[in-house]
């Protein structure tokens, strides 16, 4: 009967263990299942998107004016009387800034038209003589023609007729001297008029004007010094107030500049940004710093002081491209080159960047919208590992 029962519990046991284990294995095996789905390694991926990038050029120089005009005195060794103008006036053309001492060419201007007056009267003299001469030329030509005739005659003699013609000649002789020595008096006085317009001139420079609009940069005169002109300019002018950032440029940059772009300018230890524009480039450049120079004009002149020192950012185009961040990028024997995930396999893919802006690069060639790629290339994966992609959408909703 014991052995009976015996049987009956070891067929009921087997009849369990048939019904339990293999549901049992089946459990274990589907989490080794899951477990070998989920072992490979979250990468985070991003994806090619389409972006406005900016284009741009750093540049860095100093404040410069665009012309400088010296104001100098046209004539010499005058002393300075007084002074109209300081460093930082602005000024229009024709402005007078200082004025020299005319005493010393007003004296010559009296002597010169005393001169004058002494050559006129000289002069009227001088017409009055050949008036005389002339009317006693005139009366020795009628006594040697009736000479001659009572010559003929018989009435007088020939000798006495010959006198009386050299006498004749000699009188047209003194009217030709006459006239000579008025044409000098008259030269001489055109040459005192001319010396008197020179006077004249001299005394209208007395007042020293600037020859362009602008603000006064520099000032080198002084009260009670005398004027050179072959000495240091008097004042420096700013023309029309204009200064420009004189910038350097690596001449790999150089041809990609043109007039016209525009530039954002920051001044050194300012936080306020200046508006700028291209006005010209050099057309050389260095051949042992190989940098070239661009001339970038500021709009507003106020703002900035030439010799300070400014960076500057030049626009050279804005347009939407294909982009990823910088990080996604690498660089291997020399070819750009990013890690594409397709289906959750790493595959290498070369590309062709373009610009850069700030934290992203365009993509030229070699991938379209939306491709998904390894979002930072340091990543430690190789062509062909399988990975698990994680978006930065949804690690931005976690």
């Amino acid at each position: 009967m014991r052995s009976k029962t015996n049987k009956i519990l070891i067929l009921a046991s087997a009849m369990l263990a048939a019904s339990v284990f293999p549901a049992l294995s089946e459990e274990a095996a589907k989490p080794a299942t899951q477990k070998t789905e989920q072992s490979f390694p979250a990468i985070r991926v991003t994806a090619a998107k389409v972006r406005n990038l900016t284009d741009r050029i750093i540049v860095t120089g100093s404040i410069e004016a665009v012309e400088e005009v010296y104001v100098q005195p046209q004539i010499d060794g005058m002393r300075i009387e007084t002074l109209a103008a300081d460093v930082g006036d602005k000024v229009t053309a024709g402005q007078v800034v200082a004025t020299l001492s005319r005493d010393t060419l007003l004296l010559q201007k009296s002597q010169l038209e005393a001169n004058r007056a002494k050559a006129l009267a000289m002069g009227a003299q001088l017409e009055a003589q050949l008036a005389e001469v002339k009317a006693n030329a005139d009366e020795s030509k009628r006594q040697a023609t009736r000479a001659e005739t009572l010559a003929a005659k018989g009435t007088i003699a020939t000798s006495q007729a010959e006198q009386l013609r050299a006498a004749a000649t000699a009188a047209e002789a003194r009217i030709k001297s006459s006239e000579q020595a008025l044409a000098a008096n008259k030269a001489d006085v055109n040459v005192v008029d001319a010396q008197i317009r020179d006077i004249d001139l001299k005394l209208s420079r007395a007042e020293v004007k600037t020859p362009v609009s602008g603000v006064i940069s520099a000032r080198n005169a002084r009260i009670g010094a005398i004027a050179a002109g072959a000495g240091q300019p008097l004042f420096t002018v700013i023309r029309d107030d204009a200064v420009e950032l004189k910038a350097d440029i690596p001449e790999g940059d150089l041809l990609r500049l043109a007039p016209g772009q525009s530039a954002s300018i920051a001044l050194a230890g300012g936080a306020v940004k200046i508006v700028g524009k291209v006005r010209s480039i050099d057309p050389t450049v260095d051949a042992t710093t190989r940098l070239g120079k661009v001339n970038i004009a500021v709009d507003d002149a106020d703002k900035a002081r030439v010799g300070m020192y400014a960076s500057a950012e030049i626009v050279i185009s804005k347009r939407d491209v294909l982009s990823l961040p910088l990080t996604a990028v690498t660089t291997e024997k020399g070819q750009p080159v990013v890690r594409k995930v397709i289906d959750g396999k790493v595959t290498m893919a070369p590309v062709t960047t373009g610009v850069q802006d700030g934290d992203f690069i365009e993509i030229a060639e070699g991938l379209k919208a939306e491709d998904m790629v390894v979002e930072k290339a340091g990543a430690f994966v190789r062509d062909g590992d399988r990975v698990t992609p994680v978006s930065d959408e949804k690690t931005a909703s976690n």
